[in-house]
């Protein structure tokens, strides 16, 4: 008895070990857990055919879905196949952002790499890798150099995700004309069509999940494509010619991404997607540095200047003088101005080949105004609208970036408006041209090439109409923020509005694949009838609130000066917020009605905290456990006045000072589309005498 008990034992430590010759097993089954054993991944070989599932405490999360990948004039690497090795490993490190909403973050998995084989006389494998974190699953496909698998075109994946339950999602459609910038949409999974990531669901059974991808490397993009019931496939961003990825073994898929978290919160304070990324390739980057600016944008956005030259034209010398001498009194970093350059004029959104980005307009004076900007302090950032023309910015990117170190410009911000999704036209062989969609392999090879650069010239990159943000921050700190979503431009005269649900939605969604340049701080809510109205949808408190919820390691003071220097009280919390962090907690959250955050300055002991919700008004309470023991602090809190509402009343605002400690529980009453700010610095000796405690 014991023998043959001895011998299965051995039987199955051969097969979990993959100690076999492949093509012996047709089915089998292979395990790997988080480290804290709360998420588990299964994966299956029936019949040749690749699956996986994850569990979470053993319930299942992801039912048995597809993996594999279709080629163009190969056979595809989807079925058929055996298990040729297997390997596992454990990794544990803590490693530093040099800036980022948390300063240090545990990496912390188990892996398992699982070589599949189709065998026969050209045998040709493809390395399923799976990474489980207690957050998390990460998994990827390689296909490693070999004698037939050389050249290929991919023109599908397999990849499924098969939701156990028809959970509620939380989605923006994808191959439609705007590319990232639509509003939310809150549906069954089983209402939706193809929808980009991230893409968050709360399922029956009270998880949180957000499906993305990360490092997202020379591959096309992905989107999630529903099949039937609550099964979502990868749907791959193609090129002109329909073919989804071209690449020469060996080569790598991006990770595919599934953050599994218990509360709404949980999301926001994953790193599941930072920690897949490869660490940091440029050495000192001590050139990388975060910071608030202004700029010359919003008025051109509600039309009182503009981007092309002529009477109205924004980017003056005159005109950015006045925005360096506002920011230098106010400690602001920065200051961006667009419509600088020649190509601006006629339909720029159509004629992208006629953007120069070494020639200013006659009334910009680039040498005088970064003389004028070094002498106060302050560095001016550019900026490169491509209109879309991708290879006439590449003709010139080596001359751009040469141009912006020549006048100490740190930071560009970059912009890829075109009249449609397919907008970016690539010359083929014969002089022909292919319209591109701004998502595709072609275009992630010209953004990567845009941060590359832009690092060998020490410039840091803002992209909008980007590709979305897959952790490569990591990997390329000088790639600092980006748009990829409908930002707070939408809230101008041509915009509409955003509505009040907008930000209480992101946070747990786009939000999660990285920093977002939003633009926020709008103060000027009311139409006086001074300028054309605009439809931010938020109350004051809101809006400085939005500084601690939104993070971007460069954060924008949107509005105009003259509102700023109207209202000084509240504009202090806007100079005194910071745009680095070394920690961040997530005191209340549910998705699409409210949210309150706190983070902790990189640089100093105050903490800082920002609470909105949607139309609603609602009264929470955020204890302040995150504080230091044994300290008092002074909390400087800027709150919604009485009678405040984001539609009638938008500017009431009450701030005043207490005292608390860590064992105070705040209470926060936000108005319909408000919010509160909070500033947490400890209190001095006198402070602690002089300040009234908080009483709820």
């Amino acid at each position: 008895m014991n023998t043959l008990r001895d011998l299965l034992l051995a039987v199955c430590f051969v097969l979990l070990s993959g100690s076999f010759r492949p093509g012996i097993v047709t089915a089998q089954d292979l395990s790997v857990t988080s480290p804290d054993g709360t998420n588990a991944v299964t994966f299956t070989l029936d019949d040749g055919v690749p699956h996986y599932a994850v569990t979470r405490f053993g319930r299942p999360v992801i039912a048995p879905s597809r993996l594999g990948v279709v080629f163009r004039k190969a056979p595809p690497l989807d079925h058929g196949l055996s298990v040729a090795h297997t390997a596992r490993r454990s990794f544990d490190e803590t490693w530093t952002q040099p800036w980022g909403e948390k300063k240090d973050i545990r990496n912390h998995y188990n892996e398992l790499r699982i070589d599949l084989t189709d065998g026969g006389d050209s045998p040709r494998t493809m390395t399923v890798v799976f990474r489980v974190f207690d957050d998390g699953v990460g998994f990827r496909y390689e296909w490693p150099e070999q004698p037939h698998l050389k050249a290929f075109e991919i023109m599908d994946e397999r990849t499924e995700f098969a939701l156990t339950n028809d959970a509620t999602a939380w989605w923006i459609p994808a191959f439609h004309r705007n590319r990232y910038e639509y509003l939310y949409t809150q549906s069954p999974v089983s209402a939706i069509d193809t929808v980009h990531t991230p893409v968050t669901f709360e399922t029956g059974d009270g998880l949180y999940l957000s499906i993305h991808e990360a490092a997202l490397t020379d591959y096309a993009s992905m989107t999630l494509a529903r099949t039937g019931g609550t099964t979502l496939e990868a749907d791959l961003v193609p090129w002109s010619d329909g073919v989804k990825v071209k690449a020469t073994a060996p080569h790598l898929s991006p990770w595919r991404t599934i953050q599994i978290a218990d509360t709404p919160g949980g999301l926001i304070t994953s790193y599941l997607i930072l920690n897949l990324n490869e660490p940091n390739k440029l050495g000192d980057v001590s050139w990388v540095k975060p910071g608030k600016y202004v700029g010359v944008w919003w008025e051109m956005h509600l039309g009182t200047k503009t981007w092309s030259s002529g009477p109205k034209h924004g980017a003056t010398t005159e005109h950015v003088k006045h925005y360096i001498d506002f920011a230098a009194k106010h400690g602001f970093d920065g200051v961006l101005v667009e419509g600088w350059n020649k190509g601006w004029d006629g339909d720029w959104t159509k004629n992208g080949d006629k953007f120069n980005f070494t020639e200013p307009y006659p009334d910009f004076d680039i040498a005088e105004l970064s003389r004028y900007a070094g002498e106060k302090g302050v560095h001016l950032i550019g900026h490169n609208e491509t209109g879309a023309g991708v290879e006439n910015y590449e003709r010139q990117l080596e001359a751009a970036f040469d141009f912006y170190n020549k006048y100490d410009v740190r930071a560009v911000k970059t912009g890829y408006v075109g009249w449609s999704n397919t907008s970016i036209f690539r010359t083929g062989t014969n002089g022909e041209k292919h319209g591109e969609w701004h998502h595709g392999q072609y275009m992630v090879r010209h953004y990567r090439k845009v941060v590359e650069t832009a690092a060998r010239h020490h410039i840091m990159i803002d992209a909008h109409e980007p590709i979305k943000p897959t952790g490569i921050r990591r990997t390329y700190p000088n790639m600092m923020t980006r748009e990829g979503a409908r930002g707070g431009e939408y809230n101008a005269p041509w915009g509409g509005g955003n509505g009040p649900e907008h930000l209480v939605i992101m946070p747990f969604t786009r939000f999660l694949a990285g920093p977002m340049d939003f633009t926020p701080g709008i103060f000027h809510l009311v139409d006086d009838g001074t300028e054309p109205a605009n439809f931010t949808p938020s109350t004051l408190a809101g809006q400085l609130a939005l500084y601690v919820v939104i993070y971007s390691p460069l954060q924008m003071a949107a509005d105009e000066p003259k509102h700023y220097e109207a209202n000084p009280k509240p504009f202090k919390f806007i100079e005194d917020v910071p745009v680095d962090w070394a920690d961040t907690v997530v005191p209340n959250a549910r998705i699409g009605d409210y949210l309150t955050i706190a983070r902790k300055d990189r640089h100093s002991d105050d903490w800082y905290l920002g609470s909105i919700t949607d139309g609603q008004g609602r009264v929470l309470t955020a204890p302040l456990s995150f504080l230091d023991r044994d300290r008092k602090y002074v909390a400087e809190v800027y709150a919604d006045g009485k009678d405040a509402d984001w539609q009638t009343n938008p500017l009431a605002i009450d701030i005043h000072r207490v005292l608390v400690d860590r064992g105070t529980v705040l209470r926060l009453r936000l108005a319909p589309g408000g919010g509160q700010a909070v500033r947490f610095r400890p209190a001095t000796a006198a402070e602690a005498q002089s300040i009234p405690a908080y009483k709820e």
